[in-house]
């Protein structure tokens, strides 16, 4: 834990940025009547059946320092998909980074060795130079700030019914696009010293 807040407490390094990152799965839904638009006086109203339209996935890049983030929509989130993420972060997001620092939570697919059964072993390698895991500790994935990323997104973009791949990047992607330039972040207050003293049960007596 205290690696994790040390890395929060820096300030920002271009050549070293701080980098959380998370994974967020969804349902596609789509209306089966359409809905009533909204009237003055009369809030829009929807049928409460739907009809499901598969699944996929959000992955989201988030650089508090710079108050920048990107939400990737994809399928899937297998190995192979976290690789190209992380492909992406070392050649697009930040290519003139001497070494990245991720923090990111425990899942079984968030592992160097993603990057080795991905790419061949040279630019599997490549990358893995570029990147440093910081892992939460179990049951501790709160310390992730891309979790509360995560969470404004869902009360801003999709606490609605999204019936389709392509409509889910497009709307994402406005509201990413909207954050960033408005330079939203997370202002982060938890430290070592008030972990210290909040949760002492964690510490030797």
């Amino acid at each position: 834990m205290e690696d994790i807040l040390d890395l929060y407490a820096e300030a920002h390094d271009p050549y070293y940025p701080v980098i959380c990152f998370d994974e967020h799965p969804m349902q596609l839904i789509d209306h089966i009547l359409q809905p009533l638009p909204s009237k003055p006086g009369r809030p829009a109203r929807y049928d409460y059946h739907y009809k499901r339209r598969g699944t996929c996935n959000l992955f989201i890049h988030f650089a508090p320092r710079l108050a920048w983030r990107h939400v990737q929509v994809s399928q899937r989130r297998t190995i192979t998909d976290f690789a190209h993420q992380m492909q992406w972060l070392v050649d697009q997001a930040f290519p003139n980074a001497l070494k990245i620092r991720v923090v990111l939570d425990n899942l079984n697919t968030h592992k160097i060795a993603s990057l080795y059964q991905t790419f061949p072993p040279d630019e599997a390698r490549r990358i893995a130079r570029k990147l440093e895991f910081h892992f939460t500790p179990v049951h501790a994935s709160w310390l992730n700030m891309a979790e509360i990323e995560l969470a404004v997104l869902g009360k801003q973009c999709l606490n609605r019914r999204i019936p389709t791949l392509s409509f889910l990047s497009r709307e994402v992607s406005m509201w990413e696009a909207d954050r960033n330039s408005q330079q939203h972040t997370v202002q982060w207050l938890f430290t070592c010293e008030n972990a210290r003293q909040k949760m002492t049960r964690l510490y030797p007596s």
